[in-house]
Parts: structure tokens; sequence; C-alpha cells
């Protein structure tokens, strides 16, 4: 039974680009191809203008040969790059951004007079 089903959005690794399409590693010994068909609806001149090998992408599964370890994937119709550096965008947590706000004006205090009692010392 495999990890992966068929319409799920999944993270892999680019490690190759031929003219035909885009090879993602998938983890588990699962590899994956995205067919030039499958990368957008408009004409792709050169397939490096939207991936670059080790490049961490999202990627929609299409159909799964569990015998072969192979999966056919897409990156059409979605957004597929993740955040820049490679880092997965995390969704905030539920108290945000409050504990900023809860403290800024402490923080803004206290630089403030670091500030003056270096201005003090150095007059």
């Amino acid at each position: 039974m495999s990890k992966y089903e068929i319409g799920e959005i999944v993270i892999g690794y680019v490690t190759g680009i031929e003219k035909y399409g885009i090879f993602v590693h998938l983890g588990e010994n699962y590899t994956g191809l995205i067919h030039i068909s499958e990368i957008s609806n408009t004409y792709i001149k050169n397939i490096q203008d939207y991936v670059k090998i080790g490049e961490k992408i999202y990627v929609r599964i299409l159909d799964i040969n569990e015998d072969k370890k192979q999966i056919k994937l897409s990156i059409k119709g979605f957004d597929y790059k993740m955040e820049k550096n490679n880092i997965p965008i995390i969704q905030e947590t539920v108290s945000g951004f409050s504990t900023l706000k809860v403290m800024l004006n402490v923080w803004i205090d206290k630089k403030n007079k670091e500030i003056m009692a270096e201005r003090n010392i150095k007059n």
C-alpha cells in the first residue's frame, strides 16, 4: 500500500530536468516525472524557467505505479513554488503576532533608554 494518493499534493525535490519534463524525488524510494504537458497551460520554451535542480516544490500526484515506485506528477494549475530559500511557508500560530504587539512598546522604551544612556556618556 502506498503512502501517496492520486490527487494529493506533496513536497518533492527536483533531481533532473530534460526537454520532456522534470524528475522529482519524493522520498521512500519513489521517483516522479512531471511531463512537459503538466507544467503549464502555455507554451514552454525552457523548463529551467520553471524549476532548478535541487529546488523543493509542491507537486500533485496524477498516477502511481507501485511496482516500479514511479509517480506521474503535475505542477499545472496551482502555486508549486515554496517560499524563498526553499523554506516551506509555515502557518502562523493561534497567538500570531499578539506577542509582538504586547511587547513592542516595552522593547522600544528599553532601546530608547539605552540610546539616551549612550548619549549622556559620550557628551
